[in-house]
Parts: C-alpha cells; structure tokens; sequence
C-alpha cells in the first residue's frame, strides 16, 4: 500500500511540475498586450490580424502610445507583449540602450520615407539655402539624409552609423541647404514653414495622401523596414509562432491589398511564396 502510496505523489509531483513547465513557458497563454506608435499599424492589426488571433482563442489587449519612445520602455517593463511600430536598426540600438533583448518576430507591410513639399512642384527647386525637414531621432534621421545624399544634396561620411547617427557626419555637396530636425510626427504639418521635408511613410497613409505622389521616396533596406517585435525569451512560445504565422498569412496578405491607403508599402517578402 505504501509503494502504491509513493508512486501516486511521484506521479503528481511529476504532473504538477510538468503543467508548470508549460506555463511558464507561456505555450498556453491567451492573454496578449500588444503595443503601437502613432500611425497606421494599430489599424492594419486591428482589421487585418486581430480576427486572425480570436479565431485562435486569444484574448487581445491594444495599446495606443502617443510617442514611439515609449513603446519600448513598457516591452521591458512587461507591460505589453509585442510591438509593431519599429525597424530591426532602431530595436537593436534600444536593446544596448535598456539592456534588453528584442528580437525580430515578423516583418509588418511598411511605408517608405518620401521627400515632399508644399511649396515647390519639382526637385529643381533646391538652392543654396533650401531649408529641408528631417527627423530628430537617429534612426530615421539617418534614413532622410540618405534620400538626400542619393540627390546629390548632402554628402554623409563614411561609418556615420544608425543608430547613433547625427548630423555632424552631414557636409553640404551640390548645395548648401540648412536642415531643421522636427519630431516625425510633426514634419507632414510642418511642410508650408520649410521648401521641403523627409515623412515617414505611415503619416502619409494616416493622412490619406499617396506615397507615390512624392517627389523622391526611399529605397528602404531591410534593416530600416518595419518589424513585430518581442522579448527572445518568448520566441519559441506557442502564442509567438501564433502571431508570426498570422503576420505572414494569405489573410492577411489579402486585407492589406484590398485597402488603397497601402498602395506604396513596402510588402514581407514571405508573401511572394503565398
């Protein structure tokens, strides 16, 4: 009787550790925190992947930030579960800035930056003097210069970095134009006050205006293009395998296409296989 006795708390001693292995490792969570900046990938998750994860079970939780810097800060605070807002550059200069350790979870369709302007109709415009807008945080500060070093506009030198970029690896080239750093946000609203501006991509779409009526849109590398993003310890969870699977489905594919705003966005790569 005793023998028997040992083996039934063996065997539920083995049980409970094993339900609290598979909790922990969040295979069984359906709970999720999703977390975006101002733009439109709040939108494309809510029409486009949120019944995707429902269907699935899960119970999902939108968080609205009002500036993209604090996004991040709630990701290692464990106050969302993922964020669709930044690029693999911009990620990983957070990483060695909080000391923590995202990872790259699925690409999201993204919008290039695109140089634009109110008050002139053509390129032809710039002069010594011109005054061009651009963002003031690294990353995308560095991505608007590149537009203009690709005119001919400004030269950048070389190893000026990502993120760690700033303006003092910027010399004038063709012209001497005088650039003025504004939050992203602010730059689309801001045009009538300079001759041009560098926008990110998403504020055109919330906008809706058309990329391709830009006067010179980015050649956007895959570091610079918009990511879903999550903690490494939660990548081999089923819920992440869950979320990647419905970023990168036909459904998916199929809403974004179906929505003229998109037209211009840089598509994942992984749809071509669809």
């Amino acid at each position: 009787m005793k023998k028997i006795l040992l083996i039934l708390v063996s065997f539920t001693v083995l049980l409970l550790a094993a339900c609290g292995s598979e909790e922990s490792s969040g295979e069984e969570k359906k709970d999720l925190v999703f977390g975006f900046g101002v733009g439109t990938y709040e939108e494309q998750f809510r029409n486009g992947i949120l019944p995707i994860l429902e269907e699935k079970g899960y119970n999902v939780e939108i968080k609205v930030f009002s500036q993209n810097m604090q996004v991040n800060p709630a990701m290692a605070e464990g106050a969302i579960d993922v964020s669709v807002f930044q690029s693999t550059a911009y990620m990983e200069g957070i990483n060695e800035e909080l000391g923590i350790k995202m990872v790259r979870l699925a690409f999201s369709p993204g919008a290039p930056q695109s140089l634009r302007s109110v008050n002139h109709d053509t390129l032809d415009a710039v002069q010594d003097g011109s005054t061009v807008a651009v963002p003031n945080d690294p990353v995308n500060q560095e991505r608007a210069v590149r537009i203009l070093e690709d005119l001919g506009w400004v030269t950048v030198a070389d190893g000026a970095g990502t993120t760690d970029f700033n303006l003092n690896s910027v010399t004038p080239a063709d012209y001497d134009i005088k650039l003025q750093v504004l939050d992203p946000a602010q730059i689309l609203v801001s045009l009538k006050d300079v001759d041009f501006g560098v926008v990110n991509g998403n504020y055109i779409a919330d906008a809706g205006m058309k990329i391709s009526d830009a006067l010179q849109i980015e050649n956007t590398p895959e570091e610079h293009r918009i990511i879903v993003s999550i903690l490494e310890e939660d990548l081999d969870t089923q819920w992440a395998k869950d979320v990647k699977e419905a970023y990168e489905s036909p459904e998916f594919e199929e809403y974004i296409l179906s929505e003229e705003k998109y037209d211009g966005f840089i598509l994942p790569e992984v749809w071509e296989n669809n």
